[in-house]
């Protein structure tokens, strides 16, 4: 699995004009997942992601994680992380698991996170078009695989 984990002031997912998930300081995760992941995987990559530190402590250094600073999480699904692009101009997506697959996984995922003890995690909305807004603070983006 990957994930990219944005450091946000704020976050929402739309679909249609409605906000299905939305939240405050903390992280928006675009998470993708690939043929060969499993829950472990997505066990371990929350664990990753929940203890990253990536805010910063009182001197300014980032030694804080989601979890150090009650900060929420925002998980939505990225089938084109695994975009392939070194083809030509449009990307392959071979490499990301199938929907069947990946939906799981990504629920799983966002279990986890609630597992680590983020008290508040919230999800788009899987195979829809999404509108999502997210107030980078920082700016601080940083990729995450297991």
């Amino acid at each position: 699995m990957r994930a990219l984990l944005q450091r946000v002031r704020e976050a929402r997912v739309s679909v249609d004009g409605k906000v299905v998930g939305e939240i405050g300081h903390g992280l928006c995760i675009l998470a993708g997942a690939t043929h060969t992941d499993t829950p472990a995987i997505a066990d371990a990559l929350a664990h990753k992601v929940a203890t990253m530190r990536i805010f910063e402590d009182d001197a300014g250094k980032l030694n804080l994680s989601v979890l150090d600073t009650g900060g929420a999480a925002l998980v939505v699904s990225q089938f084109t992380l695994y975009a392939d692009t070194s083809g030509g101009r449009r990307p392959a997506f071979v490499a990301a698991a199938r929907p069947e697959v990946a939906e799981p996984l990504i629920t799983r995922f966002a279990e986890a996170l609630k597992r680590e003890g983020i008290a508040k995690v919230e999800q788009g909305v899987f195979r829809a078009m999404m509108l999502v807004e997210i107030h980078n603070d920082g700016p601080v983006t940083i990729w995450v695989e297991v």
